[in-house]
């Protein structure tokens, strides 16, 4: 998975002095002050490298890092990385991590001021900057290369640019806290497999897709080994597992992915302080989909032992169609699809995001745009969605042993949702509301799945968008 604080690792060290205190010498007073440092990094545990997935390298140019004190707007950014403007970086964010967990450091000192950072924003160079030893090649600052050593130009957003902000409510803990005379760790986490949008005409497009928050960088991790609870061993195929945290509204959504290894160990390094609910799915070589497991009151530092996966058989099919539409006229948009489901931990009801692990992605993202399968005056995009088609193996984590309990039922019901943003705006939502939601067939049915069940959604109708 990558991500930037947790598959992808920049780090950037800002050194700053802090006024502690005063002393009187000489009849005049003097300022007493202390050292914060603050260190940087960027990571990405990613899950659509090759040879499951389709890039064998995604590479951006970072010229800044920069933070707020401002909840909102674009005022009171302080510079973290002022060495970038004139050197800046170029990262594979799906290259090895170092030791640390991270991908890159970007080494740098300057004064940072005590206090809460409730925005953090990342900056990236624009296509036609010139950079030393380039590994794009003639295809801009920012590519992609396929598996076929075929690389292409990454479009960006005018966002992209002037930098890509991390809202308090994608850093955890909702904020990024100074204190003086402190070493404090922040890393940004860059969702490379959910932030890649292929357009219709062969071209990549990068709609950015990022977290922060506060890290140590000597125990950050959360780890652990995925089987088959029938056979005890690794499912031979591929297992996805996500960090799940809940949102305003109380749904578990993915903070980060990554892909187990050929044992079934995996490791989510860095992470920041905090709980989270872990949730592994797979799907074997011989497409035997497994049910989803979910771990609910997983906290940093945890080793979670082997977590059991139940196979659901043939996956579960649900396609769909997206619309977008100004109201009266077509109108384009970048989508990214979610599929929820609910489990019980004790006498709670966890509704949580299923990954997409035949998609290799957390979530998927596509782009509407006018054609002739549209309906009268919008824009539209079709999905197929893989989902297991069992209800989830579930239990809430305990150091003495964890117990998973899945349903009897035979099958599960599932909720499909889209999330409307303005194309190429790095993120900026659209429409309205920006959210839709079904649970509901073509036919106006449950979306029930069942092992080996195709079903057509009712569509997705986005309308007042830009």
């Amino acid at each position: 998975m990558r991500k930037f604080w947790a598959p992808v690792g920049i780090s950037v060290l800002l050194g700053g002095l802090i006024a502690v205190g005063w002393t009187a010498c000489g009849g005049s007073s003097a300022v007493k002050t202390s050292p914060t440092v603050t260190n940087v990094t960027l990571s990405d545990p990613a899950t659509c490298a090759g040879p499951s997935g389709p890039y064998s390298h995604v590479y951006v140019t970072v010229t800044d890092v920069q933070a707020s004190t401002s909840a909102a707007g674009s005022s009171g950014f302080v510079d973290l990385t002022p060495s970038l403007k004139s050197s800046p970086q170029q990262i594979d964010l799906l290259g090895q991590a170092n030791n640390q967990c991270f991908l890159a450091s970007l080494g740098s000192t300057t004064q940072l001021q005590a206090g809460d950072y409730q925005q953090i924003r990342l900056i990236l160079a624009d296509n036609s900057t010139a950079v030393t030893g380039n590994k794009c090649g003639g295809n801009g600052a920012n590519c992609v290369v396929l598996n076929n050593g075929t690389a292409a130009q990454l479009n960006l957003s005018s966002e992209a640019t002037t930098g890509i902000k991390i809202p308090s409510g994608q850093i955890a803990g909702g904020k990024f806290t100074v204190a003086a005379g402190t070493t404090e760790d922040l890393n940004i986490d860059f969702d490379t497999c959910d932030s890649i949008v292929v357009e219709g005409n062969g071209q990549y497009r990068l709609k950015p897709v990022l977290h922060a928050g506060e890290v140590s960088t000597t125990s950050t991790s959360i780890t652990g080994t995925v089987v088959d609870k029938a056979t005890g061993h690794a499912v031979s195929g591929t297992t996805m597992v996500a960090l799940e945290q809940k949102d305003a509204s109380g749904t578990d959504r993915i903070f980060m992915t990554t892909l187990a290894d050929a044992s079934g160990h995996f490791v989510f390094c860095p992470v920041p302080a905090g709980t989270y609910d872990v949730v592994a799915t797979a799907i074997s070589s011989t497409n035997v989909i497994y049910a989803a497991t979910l771990t609910t009151g997983v906290s940093v530092g945890t080793s979670l032992a082997s977590i059991p996966l139940i196979a659901a058989q043939a996956p579960a099919g649900v396609a769909g169609q997206v619309t977008t539409s100004t109201g009266s006229a077509a109108a384009a948009a970048d989508v990214t699809l979610s599929a929820l489901q609910t489990a019980t931990v004790g006498t709670s009801t966890v509704t949580f995001t299923v990954p997409l692990t035949a998609q290799s992605s957390g979530t998927a993202s596509l782009a509407t745009a006018a054609g002739t399968s549209c309906a009268a005056n919008t824009g539209c995009a079709a999905y197929t969605l893989q989902l297991p088609g069992a209800p989830a193996n579930a239990g809430a984590y305990s150091a003495a042993g964890t117990t998973w309990t899945q349903a009897t039922a035979a099958t599960v019901d599932t909720t499909v949702e889209a999330d409307a943003f303005v194309p190429s705006s790095g993120g900026t939502p659209d429409c309205t509301p920006s959210v839709e939601t079904t649970t509901q067939t073509s036919a106006a049915a449950t979306l029930t799945l069942g092992p080996g069940l195709s079903l057509t959604a009712a569509t997705l109708a986005f309308t007042g968008c830009q």
